[in-house]
């Protein structure tokens, strides 16, 4: 029974620790794209001056998101570890004594894990995707960029440009998501109830 205990505190911290590092990561990400656009737009009165900070902020952020969209996936994934073995060893709490047996029973089949259901299209829902969403932009918006000062394209092509390298980073970026966290949200797991997502 203390060793159980001791590992049920060990994966709270743990759980709570990817919960947190997730948040710091986003909350980085985020703030190096805001101070970066910020310095474009000071230098936005130049041509000469834009280019050469949007070509080398924007792609350097950009792989910054990419790295912290990896991330944020490996942080929900350890999280979901986590939870499952935390209701494994609920779950034998509940055996212990059946006057208590109450308190541990989860109630998966009326409401779902702490009243939350998850199911495939949750990973739409996690930091992850919100990252990746706005690195898409981000992407398209630099592809946009390269092709009107550096390319001179015209600026019609230039945004299809944009587009299709936005949406082309945004589905590569979901199915690999939805690849790596879709076995354990699908039930690969012994477990009747679903993990929570970070």
């Amino acid at each position: 029974m203390s060793a159980l205990v001791t590992e049920h505190f060990a994966l709270q911290s743990v759980s709570s620790a990817t919960i947190s590092e997730s948040g710091s990561r986003a909350a980085l990400y985020l703030a190096a794209l805001s101070s970066g656009l910020v310095a474009i737009g000071f230098a936005s009165s130049s041509r000469s001056s834009l280019a050469a900070l949007s070509f080398s902020v924007l792609p350097t952020v950009f792989i910054l998101g990419w790295f912290t969209v990896v991330r944020l996936i490996e942080t929900s994934i350890e999280h979901i570890v986590c939870s499952r073995r935390i209701e494994l060893i609920r779950r034998y709490y509940a055996t212990l004594d059946p006057r208590y047996r109450g308190f541990f029973v989860p109630d998966y089949d009326t409401s779902g894990l702490h009243g939350v259901r998850y199911g495939g299209r949750s990973v739409l829902f996690t930091m992850a995707s919100m990252v990746l969403l706005v690195n898409s932009v981000l992407g398209g918006a630099t592809a946009t960029l390269i092709g009107i000062l550096g390319a001179h394209l015209p600026a019609v092509a230039a945004a299809v440009v944009g587009a299709v390298v936005g949406a082309g980073t945004l589905a590569l970026g979901l199915g690999y998501e939805y690849r790596r966290l879709s076995p354990l949200i699908r039930g690969n797991d012994p477990d009747p109830g679903e993990p929570g997502l970070t």
